[in-house]
C-alpha cells in the first residue's frame, strides 16, 4: 500500500493530503505537524465571546481551488461572500474611498485628486506621453521601480505600497513584478502605456462573480475540515529532524522513531524545507534558504456596539510613507455578515488591524499591550474610536509571509528543477507560486500529483 508523508499541517499540507486521498483512495497519508494544532496561518480565537479569524480571513473566489476544497471538505454550505468590499485609503490623515487601479497603476488620474499632491498628479500625467514600456522575456524588475519610472514616486508611495504591503507585508521597490503582479508583467510588451493598460482593464464590465469568499465561522475552520476529509493520520507536536532517500523510497526521522514511506511532501516554510533538503539537494536547499520572510501581527478587537462610531466600508489601507503603525484595518462586522450576526447576539462589533512589514521587526518586539495601544491610537486617528475594547487579541505571525523579491520566479524554477531529480519528493507552500489561500491549495494539490506520478512511473 502506498504511504505518503506530508510534513506540515497548514492549509497547503491539508490540500496535499486531500490531493493524495482523492487521486489514490487506498493510499495511507500521515501528516506531521510541529505545532500543537493544525492550520498554520489560518487560525481562530475567541474574542468578546465570538470565535473569529485571527489569521487569513478570505479566499480568492476568482480562483477555484480554495472554494472547491471547502466544498470537498464538507463546508460548502458555509461558504459566504463579503457584505462590503469598499475599501478606504487612509492617506495624509484622511480616509478616501480606495481609487480603482490595476494594483496601484492608475487608469484615470481624476480619481486621484486628494490622494496625490498637485505635483504628484502632474508627474503621473506625463506617463501617457511616454513610449510604451517593454519587459523582455526572462527579465524582471521590481513593481516599485517600474511604476516610479513611469508615474513618479508619489504613485508608488501612496497607491502601490499600501496595496502590496497589504498582501505581502513587503515593499514595492523590492517585490518582483513577474512574481507579485504577473497580470501586469505579461502586458508590459511595448504595445501600450501603463495608463492605457490600466484604463482598459478597469473599463471592462465588472464580473458578477464575487472576488472573495469566506467561511461562516471562519476560514480557520478549513484546514482541520480538509484533513478530516483526507482520512490522514495527523501527528501534532512532532518535529521532523531528518530526511533521507532509501532504496525503496524515503525515511523521515522524528525525535524517537523513523517512518519509512514511499513519498514525502514538504509543505513547510522555505527555511525548514532547506534544512531537511541540505543533505539531499544542496542546490534546492541553497535557493530555499535565500527566501526571506516578513513578520507581522494581527490585532483583533471587540467593542461594545453602543460605543463604536459608524464605520464605512470594509476597512482601510495605509501608505507606509505616512509613518503610521497600522498598515491595514478590516471592519470585520461590515465585511462579513456572519461576524455581524455574532456581534449582534453579543452586543459587540469586531474589527482588526495588522502591524508589521519586511524590515520592521523592531516594532514587533513590543509587548502585546504596547502593540494594542499602537493600533488603538491609529484607529482613533483614522475613524474616531475613542473607547477601550471589551476584548482584544494579538496574533503574532513570526516570519509569516515570504517575500517575492526580484528574481523570485527564477529561484523557484531552480528549486523545482532540483526537486524534479528526486522521485517521490515534492515541495509546496506560500514560498513558491502565491501567498493567498487559493494559491497554497493549488500548490499542495500539484505536489500531491507530482509524488503520485513519480510513484506510478516507478511501478
Amino acid at each position: 500500500m502506498t504511504h505518503v508523508v506530508v510534513v506540515g499541517g497548514g492549509i497547503t499540507g491539508a490540500a496535499a493530503a486531500v490531493g493524495v486521498h482523492t487521486a489514490s483512495p487506498g493510499a495511507t497519508v500521515t501528516v506531521i505537524e510541529a505545532a500543537p494544532v493544525t492550520g498554520g496561518k489560518l487560525a481562530l480565537a475567541e474574542i468578546g465571546g465570538a470565535v473569529v479569524d485571527v489569521g487569513a480571513e478570505a479566499l480568492l473566489n476568482l480562483r477555484p481551488e480554495a472554494v472547491a476544497l471547502a466544498q470537498a471538505s464538507g463546508l460548502g454550505e458555509d461558504v459566504v461572500y463579503p457584505d462590503s468590499t469598499a475599501a478606504n485609503l487612509w492617506n495624509r490623515g484622511v480616509l478616501h474611498p480606495m481609487p480603482r487601479t490595476l494594483m496601484g497603476v492608475p487608469g484615470d488620474l481624476r480619481a486621484l485628486s486628494g490622494v496625490l499632491s498637485a505635483k504628484g498628479l502632474a508627474r503621473a500625467a506625463m506617463e501617457s506621453h511616454m513610449a510604451p514600456p517593454v519587459l523582455a522575456e526572462g527579465d524582471d524588475i521590481s513593481v516599485g521601480t517600474l511604476v516610479e519610472d513611469r508615474f513618479g514616486k508619489e504613485v508608488v508611495d501612496r497607491l502601490v505600497e499600501p496595496l502590496l504591503g497589504g498582501v505581502y507585508a513587503g515593499h514595492a521597490r523590492q517585490l518582483s513584478l513577474r512574481a507579485a503582479v504577473p497580470q501586469l508583467a505579461h502586458a508590459v510588451d511595448g504595445s501600450a502605456t501603463l495608463s492605457d493598460l490600466a484604463s482598459r482593464a478597469l473599463s471592462r464590465p465588472a464580473s458578477s462573480t464575487p472576488m472573495f469568499a469566506g467561511i461562516r465561522g471562519g476560514v480557520g475552520r478549513l484546514p482541520e475540515a480538509a484533513l478530516k476529509a483526507s482520512g490522514a493520520e495527523v501527528r501534532l507536536s512532532t518535529s521532523v529532524n531528518s530526511l533521507e532517500r532509501t532504496q525503496t523510497g524515503w525515511r523521515v526521522g522524528l525525535a524517537d522513531e523513523v517512518i519509512d514511506c514511499d513519498a514525502v511532501v514538504l509543505a513547510t516554510p522555505a527555511r525548514a524545507s532547506a534544512g531537511l533538503l541540505a543533505g539531499i539537494s544542496s542546490r534546492a536547499a541553497h535557493e530555499l534558504d535565500r527566501i526571506e520572510y516578513a513578520s507581522m501581527a494581527v490585532l483583533s478587537f471587540a467593542f461594545a456596539e453602543r460605543d463604536l462610531p459608524r464605520l464605512e466600508g470594509s476597512g482601510f489601507l495605509t501608505p507606509p510613507v505616512d509613518g503610521r503603525h497600522v498598515k491595514a484595518a478590516t471592519f470585520s462586522a461590515n465585511k462579513w455578515g456572519w461576524v455581524a450576526d455574532l456581534g449582534d447576539s453579543l452586543g459587540v462589533r469586531h474589527l482588526r488591524a495588522s502591524i508589521g512589514r519586511m524590515g520592521e521587526d523592531s516594532v514587533l518586539e513590543r509587548t502585546d499591550e504596547e502593540l494594542a495601544a499602537l493600533a488603538l491610537g491609529d484607529l482613533a486617528d483614522a475613524v474616531g474610536i475613542s473607547v477601550r475594547p471589551v476584548a482584544w487579541h494579538v496574533q503574532r505571525w513570526d516570519k509569516g509571509l515570504p517575500q517575492y523579491v526580484v528574481g523570485h520566479l527564477d529561484r523557484v524554477a531552480s528549486i523545482r528543477r532540483a526537486v524534479a531529480d528526486l522521485p517521490g519528493l515534492a515541495v509546496c507552500g506560500a514560498a513558491y507560486d502565491g501567498v493567498g489561500i487559493a494559491a497554497c491549495v493549488a500548490s499542495g494539490q500539484t505536489a500531491a500529483d507530482k509524488v503520485l506520478t513519480d510513484l506510478a512511473r516507478r511501478d
